[in-house]
């Protein structure tokens, strides 16, 4: 049986029911009430109540009929009525299932329960369009990314093979440094799937000893551009995976060192406790950046700076992996231009008690 179906029945069991009800209270009525000397015509036992029997049973009868028709008529419209929304929704469902993510209910009339559930699920699908977006972008640039590298070791082999005279050893630096590339993107790019399936096992972590790893991994390339790395703070502790999160520090160092001012410049790295989060705070001086170009900066392969060809420049995934390993979390990442130029990120995570 349908739902519509059922409500139907529904409805028409109970107004059967409650005709039956009120015919049985206007029967009993009138037997307490009918006087015994009422109509002796009939020469029975209790003639009575005899007679009201048979003069009331036909109309009572008829009443029961009418109430049945009534009530299935009346169930069966007013069910479509009440199941119509329900039909929008269904129909919207069906499109999504066949890829049409951009259809919407838009179900008219006042908040109920059925447009509380049509606009949470236009909600859903604004956001499932949104993310199926952002990964078709993100399948398509790191396919093109991967793909440079390819491109640039199969000229390079072409090269060897059409001129035996070239330069052997210069040959091979180059093909390790592209290939060095191409390894660091594939990497980046398992590191952000497993980031962000969030297949990873929890523990007490401190954001201190990590930031404090960090730095000292990341002296030596500090050093030689020239920056200052300057570490602050107390604990603090959340929970989490130790190589995700040591793997975030990493990544906000590396950035702040790479993109900042050619010479003499600082990156200040800070960890704090509060009410209900551990902070880690990294900024770092550089060039003036917009508003605008910041909020774009955890999007897949972009970079801040037009220094992308330098050493250590990265693979354009290191923001995207902080923002997804920060989501994995539970946490939240902040990004603002410095007035006086360079970047300060902000990543808030659930503080352990």
């Amino acid at each position: 049986m349908s739902v519509r179906l059922k409500l139907t029945v529904s409805y028409a069991g109970l107004v059967m029911l409650s005709g039956a009800l009120l015919l049985a209270a206007v029967w009993l009525f009138l037997l307490e009430y009918v006087p015994d000397d009422w109509d002796r015509r009939l020469l029975h036992q209790n003639p009575n109540r005899q007679l009201l029997l048979g003069t009331f049973a036909p109309a009572a009868a008829t009443v029961v009929v009418f109430l049945l028709i009534f009530g299935l008529v009346g169930g069966w419209f007013l069910a479509g009525r009440m199941l119509a929304p329900l039909t929008r929704i269904t129909h919207a469902t069906r499109a999504a299932t066949h890829g049409s993510l951009s259809h919407r209910i838009r179900l008219p009339g006042r908040g109920d329960e059925f447009r509380e559930l049509a606009d949470a699920f236009d909600a859903m699908l604004a956001r499932l369009e949104a993310h199926v977006a952002q990964q078709r972008r993100f399948a398509a640039n790191a396919s093109h990314e991967l793909r440079t590298p390819l491109a640039i070791s199969m000229a390079l082999l072409d090269v060897a093979r059409t001129d035996p005279h070239h330069d052997t050893g210069r040959l091979i630096d180059r093909l390790h440094t592209v290939n060095t590339r191409a390894i660091d993107l594939t990497e980046a790019l398992l590191l952000l799937s497993r980031a962000d399936q969030r297949s990873f096992s929890r523990e007490p972590v401190d954001l201190s000893l990590l930031a404090e790893e960090a730095t000292e991994t990341l002296l030596p390339l500090a050093e030689k551009h020239g920056v200052t790395l300057e570490t602050d703070g107390g604990i603090a502790a959340t929970t989490g995976s130790p190589t995700l999160l040591l793997q975030l520090a990493m990544n906000l160092v590396h950035n702040a060192i790479v993109h900042n001012l050619p010479e003499q410049g600082t990156v200040r790295v800070r960890t704090e406790a509060r009410p209900h989060s551990a902070v880690l705070t990294v900024e770092n001086t550089g060039e003036h950046l917009t508003p605008q170009l910041v909020a774009t900066l955890t999007e897949p392969f972009r970079r801040g700076t037009e220094r992308v060809h330098a050493d250590h420049a990265g693979v354009g995934l290191g923001l995207v992996i902080v923002d997804t390993i920060t989501r994995a979390h539970d946490g939240a990442l902040t990004l603002a231009p410095r007035p006086a130029g360079g970047l300060h990120i902000r990543v808030e995570l659930p503080y352990l008690r």
